[in-house]
């Protein structure tokens, strides 16, 4: 995936500034694809180029005027293309995978604060994505339909309890990994 459809997504959801764009990936697009402030800023100045997005001037009082993009024609065109091209899924890259395996050849107890650390920011990372799921879907926590017009919260919900669910794995396999060490300290 291209930052430029996490883009037209999040536009397509609610059109909005630079900055507004930034800060919903932030607070919800960024726990699943992540950009920085420039790179928003510098992929909508290409895709209002192309005719992706298309911008208006927004007249604010006591602060400077802003842009506002939201999605022109050949940019939905552009999004509808990629949603209908199959994507190969995704392989797990995991560096602390490799050094818990290369821990057989030094001192496995080593590892004990890093998995902690990983595992802490796993914690933090369930709790946000929890309140998250508590503001912006309230009695919804059980998935269930959010009726016949809900199909933008409905999905966007599914991806957000699917990272809750990525989470509570993690943390469990790490609670797994550190039992593993915590034996190998005993032992020595």
């Amino acid at each position: 995936m291209a930052i430029e459809h996490a883009i037209l997504v999040s536009l397509l959801e609610q059109p909005g500034s630079g900055y507004e764009l930034a800060r919903r990936f932030e607070r919800s697009i960024g726990y699943f694809w992540t950009a920085t402030h420039q790179q928003i800023y510098r992929v909508l100045k290409r895709m209002e180029n192309d005719g992706w997005v298309d911008v208006r001037a927004v007249v604010q009082q006591g602060r400077p005027d802003k842009k506002e993009y939201s999605v022109a024609d050949l940019g939905r065109a552009a999004l509808t293309s990629w949603l209908h091209d199959p994507i190969e899924p995704e392989s797990v890259r995991h560096d602390l995978a490799v050094k818990i395996r290369g821990a057989a050849f030094d001192d496995p107890s080593a590892l004990l604060r890093e998995v902690e650390r990983h595992r802490q920011a796993h914690a933090d990372r369930l709790a946000r994505y929890l309140a998250g799921e508590d503001r912006d879907f309230g009695g919804h926590t059980d998935g269930g339909s959010y009726g016949p017009e809900g199909a933008e919260r409905e999905l966007q919900h599914v991806v957000l309890r699917g990272g809750i669910t990525y989470e509570r794995m993690m943390i469990a396999w790490l609670d797994d990994v550190l039992a593993t060490l915590h034996r190998f300290r005993a032992e020595r």
